[in-house]
Parts: C-alpha cells; structure tokens; sequence
C-alpha cells in the first residue's frame, strides 16, 4: 500500500474508532463511505467488521455492569440467523443500491428525532418486533459490518437510557461482528489485502476508541442520542454521497 492509501486507512479507523468508542457502533456508518474509494466492496467490508471488533472490545468493560441480557439475547439470537444470510448476500448485491437504501433509511430517521418535540417510548410489537429488528441487524452485519444501526434506532423508538442503549447495541454488535467475521473467513475473504490493511488501521481503531469512550462518559442522555442522530445522519449523507 502507497502512502496515501495508508493514510486514507488510518485516518478512516481513527475516525471510526471515535464514532465507536462515543457510540458503542458505527465504525462501518463512519468509514465504509471513505474507505469504498480506495478498497473493493468486500475487502472495505472485512476490514470494517475486523476494526468493529477490536473497537468493541476497548470499551466492553465500561458497560458490562449495565446489560440485560434477557433483552440482549431477545435481539441476539434472531440476528445471529441473519449474519449468515447478509455474508451469502454481500457478492451479489450492487454495492450502490445498498449504500442508498441505507443511507436514505437513516437521514429520514435523524432528521425526524432532531425535529421531534418529545421522545419516543413505546412498547410496540414486543418481543417479536425486537427479533425481527435482530435479524435485520445481523443481516446488515453481515453483509457489510453494519449491525448497528438499526438496533440503535430501536432502542430511540423503545426510550431507553443513555446506558441501556448503550449497553444492548455493544453487546449486540460484539456477537453479530465475530460471527460476521468468522462467515467472512468460510467465504475465503480475509485476504492477504485485508490484513496488511489492518495492520495500518488498528492502531487508529484503538486510539480512535479509547478517545470517543472518555467523551462518552461526560455525556447526560440527551446529549448522547442527540449525538448519536448527527452520527447517523452524516453517515447517511456519506453513504449516499459515495455511491455516486
């Protein structure tokens, strides 16, 4: 890899790792945008799921006293069913298509939490509504490391709480990106490319994280899901932009 290429790398994870470290997710909302110039659809997918986790894994102890695991694994175990299916999806997809249709999904939903009067609370659909939105994230997940997003626009839709938003979407992301990974790795797509890749990325990812989570604990809730709505809508935007 060039110069630039690395540099393009590195910033990219760093900036990623921030957005996951503050967040809990959104590596591949903050990077697949940037990094889809420089790499193929499937290596820019790998290297998002592969700095995903690392980022996750920098911030895990910091909610692990907060998670209800009854209410994670509701979520957990449909989109652990999906991951494979994203993973099948992903070749076969037209990568600009995808990026729209997400990208659109989420301005339109930022833009309406930003403009609301009042927050969300609602209880509807139940434990079926929630594992239909497992599955859709796990799909996501596995196609391009994006199991975030819409787990963390339903826990805005549920009203939870700075922590137990947080705490779910992590725990959720951790298991539906290792799977991710390892559905990757059957597909033979870590490649040579991919690792030298990471090589450069890591260290960005963990500087990134470790940054965004000291911003995150000086956060009220407010703050946090407004911040998280900006995330998300400039992601959106990004998404929209590249697949021009």
């Amino acid at each position: 890899m060039g110069p630039e290429l690395i540099a393009v790398v590195f910033f990219g994870a760093f900036a990623g790792g921030i957005v996951n470290g503050l967040t809990g997710f959104g590596t591949g909302l903050t990077t697949l945008g940037l990094w889809l110039y420089i790499l193929e659809p499937t290596a820019a997918a790998t290297l998002v799921i592969i700095c995903s986790i690392v980022s996750q894994m920098q911030t895990l102890r910091m909610i692990w006293h907060a998670i209800v695991w009854r209410r994670v694994l509701t979520f957990l175990i449909p989109g652990v069913l999906g991951v494979p299916l994203g993973a099948y999806i992903l070749p076969h997809i037209d990568p600009n298509y995808f990026r729209i249709g997400v990208g659109a999904f989420l301005i339109a939903y930022s833009v309406y939490v930003l403009t609301r009067k009042e927050m969300l609370k609602s209880a509807w659909g139940g434990r079926v509504a929630d594992g239909v939105v497992g599955f859709a994230g796990g799909i996501l997940g596995g196609i391009a490391g994006l199991s975030g997003a819409l787990p963390v626009v339903w826990a805005d839709v549920r009203g939870w709480t700075k922590e137990e938003r947080r705490s779910f979407v992590q725990i959720f992301n951790i298991a539906i990106l290792f799977l991710a990974l390892a559905s990757h790795a059957l597909a033979g797509l870590l490649t040579r490319q991919i690792w030298i890749a990471a090589l450069f990325a890591l260290p960005g990812t963990i500087g990134g994280a470790r940054l965004g989570a000291f911003i995150y604990r000086r956060l009220a809730d407010h703050a946090y899901q407004r911040i998280i709505m900006v995330l998300l809508l400039l992601s959106g935007a990004m998404l929209i932009w590249t697949s021009r």
